[in-house]
């Protein structure tokens, strides 16, 4: 099953008998709220959940965006009336990183049948996909995480597989060498790993490239999908850094995601930071 679903696959698949359940990740990095975007107009059905507030833990030592406890998680999705007999589709405003860091961690924590709308909120309208105010009324899941369907990385295992694999940074390239870095209080990035821009993956209208030219940039990074090739990601706060794995995924190549990421990485003053557009 592809990992993404187009806005005419979708139209059908909400006229199935068996129509998934929708939500809502609109998000913007030190942006405005998403509620009140979805609360304007949304994909009738969608129930909006809050990335920052439901599906991340407290800022802090493990990052700005760590994976918040699994039975609260498993609640916030019951809310939503996730089951895990049935299909999931998550979008957000077009962008896909939050969308995807949603995908990620349904799949991580053991939902079989999850995809990510392919463009956002903007290929639904595009297909002329009509948008609602009123906020729907959902019957409580039964979804329960069962977390390790994924593989994880911490600190210690990313320079590990930095070392042994493929770490891709997931970063612009400028915050990858060190020239920039807007957000967290170090710049540069993990030792050993290779820059690998997420924008890289998605055409001007935010969807992402076809599989086999992701499989050719992939495989030019080094990520070939074949047995004995590790790869791994990480970005800022392992939000885009999960576009990126879904990409892979699009690509054919399984890949784990540095959850804590550079934020995590950067809180250790004791980890070591590489600058410059090489590896090392």
């Amino acid at each position: 099953m592809k990992p993404i679903i187009t806005a005419v696959e979708l139209m059908s698949a909400l006229a199935s008998e068996r129509p998934p359940t929708l939500l809502d990740i609109r998000y913007q990095l030190g942006g405005p709220p998403g509620r009140p975007v979805y609360e304007a107009g949304h994909l009738p059905g969608a129930v909006y959940v809050d990335l920052d507030a439901e599906l991340a833990g407290t800022p802090g030592e493990r990052g700005r965006h760590p994976l918040p406890d699994t039975g609260e998680f498993g609640a916030v999705m019951r809310r939503a009336g996730v089951r895990s007999d049935r299909p999931v589709v998550v979008y957000d405003g077009g962008q896909g990183w939050a969308a995807a860091r949603t995908w990620w961690m349904l799949r991580w924590a053991g939902h079989q049948d999850v995809r990510v709308l392919d463009g956002g909120l903007a290929a639904w309208t595009a297909r002329d996909g009509l948008l609602t105010a009123e906020i729907p009324s959902v019957k409580e899941g039964d979804f329960v995480p069962r977390p390790g369907a994924l593989p994880l990385l911490d600190a210690d295992g990313a320079a590990a597989l930095a070392r042994r694999g493929l770490l891709l940074d997931a970063r612009a390239a400028e915050r990858y060498r060190g020239e920039v870095e807007p957000i967290d209080p170090v710049a540069g990035h993990i030792p050993g790993a290779v820059s690998a821009p997420t924008a890289e993956n998605v055409t001007g209208d935010g969807r992402f490239r076809p599989a086999a030219e992701l499989t050719a940039r992939f495989a030019e990074l080094g990520a070939t999908g074949e047995p004995g090739t590790e790869v791994g990601v990480y970005c800022g706060s392992g939000v885009s850094a999960a576009h990126q794995v879904l990409a892979l995924a699009v690509a054919g190549v399984p890949a784990a995601l540095y959850v804590g990421s550079w934020s995590e990485w950067t809180a250790d003053p004791t980890r070591p930071v590489a600058t410059g557009p090489q590896p090392g």
